[in-house]
Order: structure tokens, then C-alpha cells, then sequence
């Protein structure tokens, strides 16, 4: 594994401008460009605030006078998902779709990943601002407590990548791994509180919904960005730990599988 830092380490200025090359080319034959990434979250969290708002928004906890409560809540929670799921899908097909570079050109294949996240992280601090500035402009001020949200995407990017890494080393040998993960995501978008507040679901069910990681990493943002109150810091302590294990299997999963890589492709 220390190799595999070690030589994306000595490519970073190659990560860095492909990060570059990858956020410009967003833009190139687009009058929107990159602005998809953020306008496509933001107008599927517009469409459940408008359709669940009258529903939901008195089942939140001391925000039942808030007409604006269930917009931030909804929003905060699109833009942890958005981050956990952009990073998989993309790791998931990351070897497939570079395949032709891989074979013609020498450098370290740990950077793909590496590229992806970095990518994925400027979407979404972009869709983090545009979040922000939305909820202002709409009359809520957000807390202190966003100071954290950094912190939240780090952890939450490092669950994704390792998580993403296994996935895309994996569907390069077994095609059918691309057409599971989205149907998993999809689910796991209901099974998390994204939607609907956790306080609406049965007892009987909350229990294996906490054994989920987004449920924690979510209930975070929101509770950021919303209830201004800090993070549940023991659960996010075991997901960072459950990430950075994640991470280390992935990385090794993909330094035994890298050299069969080319041929399979």
C-alpha cells in the first residue's frame, strides 16, 4: 500500500491537471457545463420538497413552525448522498471507460481513482455553496456548527473510495457488478433518512437502519447544517475507522488485480 501512495505521490501535478482537465471539460460544448452536476441534485431535492413539504416537515423535532425546515433537511441530505454515490459510480466504471488509456500509457493506475475523487470533491463543494447560498437567500441561517461539514465530506469521500475501489477493481473481471451497484444505491437512497426523518419509522426497523454508515453520516449533515448541533462523534468515529479499513482492503484488492487489469480489458 505504501507503494501505491508512494507513486501517486510522485504524479500528483498529473492528478491535479487531470482534475483540471476533467472539471474544463464539463463546460466544452455545454452553455451549463459542469453546472449539471449541481442543477440535477438540486432539482430532485426541489421536487420532493415540493411534492413531501405539507407531509413531512411537521415530523421534524422543534422545526414545526418552519416552513423552511424540510427544504434545508432535504437539501443537507442530498448533498451528503450526492458525494457517497458520485465517487462509487464513477470508481465503478473508472477502469472500463479508460481502458485505451491505460493500455497505451505508463503511469500509475491508483491515480484514475484518485482523479475521480478529486473531481467529485470540487463538484460538491460547489453544490455545498450552492446549497448555502440558497437556504440564505430563502431566509435560513445556518448555525456554527457548519464548520464541520468539511470534516463530513473528508469521511464521507474516504467511505465512498473505498468502497468505489473495491467496486470498480472488481467489475473489470465481473461485468455484472456495474448493473447490481446502481439498484443497491437506489435502495439504500430509501433506506437512508434523506427523504423522510428517522423519527417516522417503525422501532422495530430503526435499529438495522443505524448498522447503515450513510444513516449516521447524513443524520450529520443534517443535523449541521439544520439543527445546528455537532456531530455524533463516537458513530462517525467508527465509520472513519470502518472507511480507512475499507480503504486499505481496496487498495490492496487493487495492487494484486492491477497487473491483469490491461489483459482483461
Amino acid at each position: 500500500m505504501k507503494s501505491l501512495l508512494l507513486s501517486a505521490w510522485r504524479y500528483r501535478y498529473f492528478i491535479l491537471s487531470s482534475i483540471k482537465v476533467d472539471f474544463r471539460r464539463r463546460f466544452v460544448r455545454s452553455r451549463l457545463g459542469g453546472l449539471w452536476m449541481i442543477i440535477n441534485p438540486l432539482v430532485q431535492a426541489a421536487m420532493f420538497a415540493l411534492i413531501l413539504s405539507q407531509v413531512l416537515s411537521g415530523r421534524l423535532p422543534d422545526m414545526s413552525d418552519n416552513k423552511l425546515a424540510y427544504p434545508v433537511y432535504l437539501l443537507s441530505g442530498t448533498l451528503a448522498w450526492n458525494i457517497f454515490t458520485e465517487v462509487i459510480n464513477r470508481c465503478l466504471t473508472v477502469f472500463i471507460e479508460n481502458s485505451n488509456l491505460l493500455k497505451k500509457l505508463v503511469f500509475p493506475r491508483i491515480c484514475l481513482p484518485m482523479i475521480v475523487t478529486g473531481s467529485a470533491m470540487i463538484n460538491n463543494l460547489l453544490l455545498l455553496g450552492s446549497i448555502l447560498l440558497i437556504i440564505i437567500v430563502l431566509g435560513f441561517t445556518p448555525g456554527y456548527n457548519v464548520i464541520w461539514l468539511p470534516l463530513l465530506m473528508v469521511i464521507t469521500l474516504t467511505l465512498s473510495l473505498g468502497i468505489g475501489l473495491i467496486l470498480g477493481t472488481l467489475n473489470v473481471f465481473i461485468r455484472d457488478i456495474g448493473q447490481i451497484v446502481p439498484i443497491v444505491l437506489q435502495l439504500g437512497w430509501w433506506f437512508t433518512p434523506i427523504v423522510y426523518p428517522a423519527s417516522i419509522v417503525p422501532k422495530a426497523v430503526l435499529p438495522f437502519m443505524r448498522l447503515n454508515p450513510m444513516y449516521w453520516i447524513v443524520q450529520s449533515f443534517q443535523n449541521a447544517i439544520l439543527f445546528n448541533t455537532p456531530p455524533t462523534w463516537i458513530a462517525l468515529g467508527c465509520i472513519t475507522l470502518i472507511s480507512l479499513v475499507l480503504l486499505r482492503m481496496s487498495l490492496i484488492l487493487f495492487r494484486r488485480a492491477s497487473s491483469e487489469m490491461v489483459d482483461v480489458l
